[in-house]
Parts: C-alpha cells; structure tokens; sequence
C-alpha cells in the first residue's frame, strides 16, 4: 500500500483576485509562499519518501519550500496539472455569468462550462492515472504529491467511487490552499483510509 498525501499549491494573486487559472502559470504571492512554509513545518515530523508536483509554478514553488525543509528534491510530472479551463482562463467568478451565461448554467448544474480545455472527466483520467504510476514506484511509502483544487477533487471522487459532479453535489468544502487530503493506493486502485 501506498500512502498519498495530496497538498494544494499556495495562494497566488490569481487566487486572490478569484480568478480561473487552469493551466495559467502562476506564481506563488508573499501568502502563498507563507502556506507553503507552514506545510513544510507541519509535515517535517513525516517520513515523507518523496515529492512530486504538478509542473505550473504555484505547484512547483510550494513543493520546492516543502522540499527543502525535508531534504528532498522535487519531481516535476505534467500529469498532476490543474483542469484545462479554456475560455474561463483568467476571468474572475463575477465575469464568467456575465460573458459566458450559457457556459455557467452548464458549469452550476455540474456539466462542462467552458469552451476548449478539458473536461473534468478528461481531468480525472489523466490525474488519477499519474497518482498510480507514482505509487508503483513507491510501494509501502509515503508519498507527497503538490497539485491544484480540481485535481484533489477528481481523485478524492475516483477514491470515493463517485463522479466529479456527484462530489460536488455532495458539498464538501473547497478545497483551500495548501490542505492536505490523505488517499491510498492498494492493489492497483485509488481509496479513501478507513478510521
């Protein structure tokens, strides 16, 4: 078995600002790289084997905090990227309804939203593929994975054996910046720890 903690990046301007970034890439703010200070602090009592990160700069930036306060060095996989959002890239919340209306219903109504990027479905394959390619090198360890919000999300769904859209119906709170979601792999397949 494979233990999987999966952290949010830091808090970058972006997020602040409430804006969509998919694949935008960028950086940490003076927040975010405090986040990623104290998820360091607060993971250094962990035997943690080794770091991976999505490879957008807020991701990398706060594995990179991370790793050096354990002393290991960050492994960068494109897999563990955020949702492409397409069009919505670089809008604020506020615009989306006003610009794309049609596009938001679908969104609040738990479909696809955007035009081009990648469906939340398409996310879910590619990411949850990444996390068991990952555990196979790391059988019986624990393993640090830096990622994004939607990410988390659509492995948390395939742990629990639910859809994208069922985990968002189901209320959990948003996932903040640098939170930390446990999940395993055992035998090949992605879960959610017992207890």
């Amino acid at each position: 078995m494979t233990t999987l903690l999966l952290a949010r990046h830091g808090e970058t301007d972006w997020n602040g600002e409430r804006r969509w970034q998919g694949h935008s890439d960028q950086p940490l703010n003076e927040t975010g790289r405090g986040q990623a200070a104290e998820l360091a602090a607060s993971l250094a009592g962990t035997q943690v084997a080794a770091i991976y990160s999505s490879d957008l700069a807020r991701a990398r930036e706060t594995a990179e905090i991370v790793g050096e306060r354990l002393g290991l060095a960050v492994v960068v996989d494109p897999g563990l990227r955020e949702v492409d959002v397409g069009n919505w890239s670089g809008l604020t919340h506020d615009e989306i309804p006003q610009l794309h209306p049609e596009g938001f219903a679908r969104w609040q109504d738990g479909r696809h939203g955007w035009e081009g990027g990648e469906s939340y479905d398409e996310l879910g394959a590619r990411a949850v593929a990444t996390l068991l390619r990952l555990a196979e090198r790391h059988d019986g360890e624990t393993v640090l994975v830096v990622a994004h919000g939607g990410t988390i999300r659509a492995c948390r769904a395939a742990a629990a054996g639910v859809t994208y859209r069922e985990l968002r119906e189901a209320g959990l709170p948003p996932t903040g910046n640098c939170s930390v979601h446990e999940l395993r792999v055992a035998g090949g397949r992605l879960t959610t720890p017992i207890g």
